[in-house]
């Protein structure tokens, strides 16, 4: 049996999906590392921690807007 080809934007629907509700989980994971009773932490630790967590996404931002970016730098005299 032949099997319809997926569309780009089928698959980029269904990975896009799939990878932001990992990663949705894997926060509310994270989250669970606050509770006092069973770990300790410092706040120097979590400026760390969201200090990268946010660094990464400003990357990764990046990339889904650079036609944006190429467009912004452009020479002109005027």
């Amino acid at each position: 049996m032949k099997k319809d080809k997926e569309s780009k934007r089928d698959k980029f629907v269904r990975l896009a999906e799939a990878r932001t509700n990992k990663i949705i989980d894997m926060l509310q994971l994270l989250g669970n590392c606050s509770n006092t009773s069973t770990y300790s932490y410092t706040q120097s630790d979590v400026d760390k921690i969201f200090s990268t967590i946010e660094s990464e996404v400003r990357e990764v931002k990046k990339k889904f807007n650079k036609t944006e970016s190429k467009k912004n730098a452009r020479f002109s005299l005027d």
